[in-house]
């Protein structure tokens, strides 16, 4: 891999220590690395030189939960208009029709349209294995697309006869799933830096899992060094079960089961208390926020300002693409910022912070130090935006254009050094190809 380095940003948003924004900015990037942040660097000999006049070049964007293969199921009827469970209960049967095919395609089309939004980094959350799909499916996706992946092993092993949400159809064995989870963090999960692959373990949640197989998938998890993830307190109806299935509010549950700790990241918490909240900073357990979805399906805005001031680590999600319906992840950024300025006042969120949410803190919930920032040693996962469009058109401030305005499709995109999008175009799968395929097994799980 030959040397690149990229020439005259309007500005480089490092999100180094200091938080530093360097005018006229320049990166050198070497063997998958950063080399050097500064202005007027320069360019080796044979090295590629990227023209970036006019753009803001940020820190690749961190996705810390998605569920790719929704991607396939965006604006269903009869879930359009409800409420979490009611949703899940709609498309159940129908994501009970797919297989191997369908998860890899869905997960290419969701990956490339992340790729898309400025994001280098996205963690997965599979919890459904129809039909013989297994999680190397995505896997071989992200490889194929060139994004850094952190996927985790879900399961459900609750169903509706034993008083579960998922039909009993799509639950599975808990000896099985823990086998598989062996199975695949074993195969594939890669704890080096500059690692493009990491595995975590992810019952799908508390109303579709017991308390044995939590138990038991947080102290798998530890025994083999990974991450745990679940979703938690996302809606009115998740504290209802909670409180009447446990006899406590969710913190308390994971916390009982083993389920806080740097090693551990929790979807939505839409719901949590102040104690929650407490307990989290406390442990140094990390959030998932999905703003969207959590408009979508009316679950209400997370208490984020609350949780950043008492230190709990906080990063950005767009959740799947059937409860989003959309996989942006730059203009969920812009979601979240304005959610708590609905919630709590103008000057609750600044752009500038919610960039940070959705580079540094990502790499940080994720427990990725060796990426997040533009400084000399960390992975070269970069993004150019061009502000040269008519989105930040008479825009004065470039940095916070960035989620005031536009644009929301990056121009260039560098993961581990390597270009995965050049001029707003994908380069490592034929596109058009992949939508083709997507539209084609989408009509057939609708027929």
């Amino acid at each position: 891999m030959r040397e690149c380095l990229i020439r005259g940003a309007a500005v480089v948003v490092t999100m180094d220590g200091a938080r530093r924004e360097i005018a006229g900015g320049d990166v050198l990037i070497r063997g998958g690395v950063i080399a050097a942040v500064g202005a007027g660097l320069v360019a080796p000999a044979g090295a590629e030189v990227v023209q970036a006049a006019g753009c803001v070049v940020t820190p690749g964007l961190v996705n810390t939960h998605h569920h790719l293969y929704q991607s396939m199921t965006r604006a269903v009827p009869g879930g359009q208009d409800a409420l979490l469970f009611g949703w899940l209960q709609r498309l159940y049967p129908i994501w009970g029709r797919m297989g191997p095919e369908e998860i890899r395609v869905s997960a290419l089309t969701g990956l490339a349209e992340l790729a898309l939004s400025g994001c280098t980094l996205t963690s997965d959350h599979l919890y459904l294995y129809p039909n013989g799909a297994r999680l190397e499916d995505t896997i071989h996706a992200a490889a194929e697309i060139g994004l850094r992946f952190h996927p985790t092993r879900g399961a459900m092993s609750i169903g509706v006869s034993q008083g579960g949400l998922p039909p009993d159809a799509l639950v599975e064995g808990e000896a099985a799933i823990l086998n598989d989870c062996i199975r695949v963090i074993d195969g594939f999960h890669d704890p080096a830096e500059g690692s493009m692959c990491r595995v975590g373990v992810a019952p799908c949640s508390p109303f579709s899992v017991s308390r044995g197989l939590m138990r038991d998938a947080a102290l798998l998890a530890r025994d083999k060094g990974v991450m745990l993830h679940t979703h938690l307190a996302e809606n009115d109806e998740d504290i209802a079960y909670s409180l009447a299935q446990f006899g406590c509010r969710p913190g308390d549950y994971a916390e009982g089961l083993g389920w806080t700790g740097p090693d551990v990241w929790h979807a939505h918490c839409v719901k949590l208390d102040g104690a929650e909240i407490g307990l989290f900073a406390r442990s140094g357990t990390g959030v998932a926020h999905c703003p969207c979805s959590n408009c979508r399906l009316g679950s209400g805005i997370a208490p984020v300002r609350a949780m950043r001031d008492a230190g709990v680590k906080v990063a950005l999600g767009v959740d799947g693409s059937a409860s989003n319906d959309a996989g942006n992840l730059i203009a969920e950024a812009r979601q979240g910022m304005l959610l708590q300025r609905v919630a709590r006042g103008a000057d609750a969120m600044s752009a500038r912070e919610m960039l940070e949410i959705a580079t540094l803190g990502g790499a940080q919930v994720l427990g990725r130090p060796d990426c997040g920032s533009i400084e000399p040693a960390k992975r070269a996962d970069i993004a150019i935006w061009d502000l040269g469009g008519i989105e930040a058109a008479g825009a004065w401030d470039p940095v916070a254009a960035l989620l005031l305005c536009g644009p929301t499709r990056v121009r260039d995109l560098f993961v581990e050094g390597r270009q995965v999008v050049r001029d707003g175009q994908i380069t490592t799968i034929d596109l058009p190809r992949v939508i083709e395929a997507q539209n084609r097994l989408a009509r057939a799980l609708a027929d």
